[in-house]
């Protein structure tokens, strides 16, 4: 049901990471998007693990944010969030991986190609895992 979106613009703010006393952490970043003669600032979160998506970033840098759109209520009054999942520098050379250390290709473990019983011999029993 959730959709992605993707937006590309200038990286213009990064917070520090805000942790709390629950343990949730989450880090605050601004991408300014050019619109006419008014350019537009758009506030991020990632959150957890994800608040690394900026590290090896600067301000001005060009990005293609990837993210969803989250809401919710509280005492009567409704929120809205972006949370970026994906960030990527566009344009000029390469830099550090944006993406937390993730590549957008993440093959799974060599084991896991392999059918059941492993070595591509059927397995003897029919319990999946």
């Amino acid at each position: 049901m959730a959709k992605n979106f993707e937006l590309e613009g200038t990286l213009k703010v990064i917070n520090e990471i805000q942790t709390f006393a629950s343990g949730f952490s989450k880090r605050e970043f601004v991408v300014e998007v050019a619109d006419g003669n008014y350019p537009q600032m758009i506030k991020f979160e990632c959150v957890k693990e994800k608040t690394a998506l900026t590290d090896g970033l600067n301000t001005d840098d060009q990005v293609k944010v990837t993210f969803d759109i989250r809401g919710n209520e509280y005492n009567g009054r409704y929120y809205v969030n972006l949370n970026a999942w994906k960030l990527e520098k566009v344009g000029g050379g390469s830099a550090a991986p944006a993406d937390g250390g993730f590549s957008d290709q993440i093959a799974p473990p060599s084991h896991l190609n392999e059918p059941p019983g492993g070595h591509g011999q059927e397995a003897d029993d029919d319990i999946p895992f």
